[in-house]
Parts: structure tokens; C-alpha cells; sequence
């Protein structure tokens, strides 16, 4: 029976690659000289930010950003908290890079295929779904709709079997 899978992945090295473009930007540009300002990653999914002042932060937000849309890193999975500021006025903000199908997101991507009566199955496995049915037109049909909506997530589909 065909069956492809549902993801939502954000490719790590890539979101490296990002941060290590960032750092090095954030070494050479003349606005961050003799500022304590930092990107620093603590756990594969959390990025730190660190800066004196919420204009430095908000500066190092645009530098993370950019460098992340140049390498091709949905900002759909991308997470920015709200920016704490200590009463001296140092600013910290956490971005969360969303890996797997939360169970809200997969709820709604299941009902989306389920309303729209194509002859398919629908499983949530481990973040992600396995979406599997009879005719493989079927199943390209069902890729065909979920690119046509937005679900706040970058979706990709991998694992096309016949």
C-alpha cells in the first residue's frame, strides 16, 4: 500500500552554519565593538541571545534572522520568546527551533486531509504522520492540498513508498 510521511524538520547543520555566519558577523560589525553581546546555543533546539541594551538585542535578533533566511531555514520553525530585561538593563531572549509535528498541528493537519474525503489513512507516529491510501494520485493529491495551506509549520514529505 503507498504511503508517504509528514514532517516538519528544520535541517541542524544548516541552523549551525547560520549561527556560526552570525557570530562571525557579530566579531566584525562596528556597532557591537566593545559591546558584551552573544549568540550562544546551550541544547541543539534553544539559541541564546544576549546583549546589553534591547537595541543591541534587537540587532542581534536581525543578524540571527537573516543569516537563518540565507540558509534556506524555515522561519516558520523558528520560535522567538519574549526578550527579558534585568533591571540594569541587560537583555536576554531564547529562540526555540520547533523540530516534529506538535499534537495540536498534527490534529489539524489530519482533519484538513480527513475533510476534504480523500480515501486515506492518517497516523500519528513519533511527530510526525504516516499518510497512507490505495492509488498513489490520491496521495499526491493530498501533498497538493497540504502546499496549499498554511499551517504556521514548515511541512515536508519524505518517504513516498509504492
Amino acid at each position: 500500500m503507498p504511503s508517504f510521511d509528514i514532517v516538519s524538520e528544520v535541517d541542524k547543520q544548516e541552523v549551525d552554519n547560520a549561527l556560526n555566519q552570525a557570530k562571525k558577523e557579530l566579531a566584525s560589525r562596528f556597532d557591537f565593538k566593545d559591546a558584551k553581546a552573544a549568540i550562544e546555543r546551550p541544547k541543539p533546539d534553544l539559541i541564546e541571545l544576549s546583549a546589553e541594551d534591547v537595541t543591541r538585542l534587537k540587532g542581534l535578533m536581525e543578524i540571527l534572522v537573516s543569516k537563518l533566511a540565507k540558509r534556506n531555514v524555515d522561519l516558520r520553525n523558528v520560535e522567538r520568546k519574549d526578550p527579558s530585561i534585568s533591571p540594569l538593563g541587560h537583555a536576554r531572549q531564547e529562540i526555540h527551533i520547533k523540530q516534529g509535528l506538535e499534537g495540536d498541528k498534527a490534529k489539524e493537519i489530519t482533519k484538513t486531509i480527513k475533510a476534504e474525503g480523500f480515501n486515506v489513512q492518517c497516523q500519528l507516529q513519533e511527530r510526525q504522520i504516516r499518510v497512507s491510501g490505495k492509488k498513489k494520485d490520491e496521495l499526491q493529491a493530498v501533498i497538493q492540498l497540504l502546499r496549499q495551506k498554511d499551517f504556521g509549520v514548515a511541512l515536508s514529505f519524505k518517504n513516498f513508498r509504492d
